[in-house]
C-alpha cells in the first residue's frame, strides 16, 4: 500500500510526463509545418509516444499498490518556436526538470523507506540519464550546425540514428 505522501508525489510525476508528451506533441506539431523537417517531425512524435507510455506505467502501478492514480489536466504548452535550436533547447531543460522531478521521487521513497516504489523507480532514474544524454548531443550538434541549411539538412536526416543509437547502447525502451 501507498502511503498518501508517495501516492500524491506519484500523482505529480504523472502530470509531469503527461505534460511532457504534450509539449513534445506541441513540437512536432511546430516541426510538421516547417519546410523539410520530417526527421525532427518524427522524432518529436515518438518522444511525444514515450512520454505518454512512461505516464501510463505510472499510473498502474500507483493503482496495482492500492493507490488511485489521477489523470491530470494539462495547460495549453508553448506551440510556436523562434528557432529549431530553441526546441532542442527547451527539449533539454525539459528533460532536466523531470530528471529532477525523479530524483525527488526517489529521494522522498527512500526517507519513507518505501523501497517497492524505490526499486520501480530506478527504470525511470536510468531511462533519464538516457534522454538527457541524447538531449544534450542533439543540442550539441545542433550548435555546431549553427544556421547552414545544409547542417540542418543533414541534422534532421541523422536525427533518428541518434535515437536509434541512444536505444542500441542504453536501456532507452518503453
Amino acid at each position: 500500500m501507498l502511503s498518501q505522501t508517495i501516492q500524491e508525489a506519484l500523482n505529480k510525476q504523472v502530470a509531469m510526463e503527461a505534460a511532457s508528451s504534450q509539449a513534445y506533441l506541441a513540437m512536432a506539431s511546430w516541426a510538421e509545418i516547417q519546410p523539410g523537417l520530417d526527421g525532427v517531425t518524427n522524432f518529436f512524435y515518438q518522444q511525444s509516444d514515450e512520454e505518454r507510455i512512461h505516464m501510463l506505467k505510472l499510473i498502474r502501478y500507483i493503482n496495482e499498490r492500492g493507490g488511485f492514480a489521477v489523470v491530470p489536466a494539462l495547460e495549453q504548452p508553448n506551440i510556436t518556436f523562434q528557432s529549431l535550436q530553441r526546441v532542442f533547447e527547451e527539449f533539454l531543460k525539459h528533460e532536466i526538470a523531470v530528471s529532477e522531478s525523479i530524483n525527488e521521487l526517489v529521494g522522498l521513497c527512500l526517507g519513507e523507506r518505501d523501497f517497492s516504489t524505490h526499486n520501480f523507480l530506478q527504470w525511470y532514474v536510468t531511462e533519464q540519464l538516457e534522454e538527457e544524454a541524447l538531449a544534450r548531443t542533439l543540442n550539441d550538434k545542433l550548435e555546431l550546425v549553427g544556421d547552414d541549411k545544409g547542417g540542418i539538412y543533414l541534422f534532421d536526416k541523422d536525427i533518428m540514428l541518434f535515437r536509434n543509437a541512444a536505444n542500441a547502447s542504453g536501456n532507452m525502451t518503453t
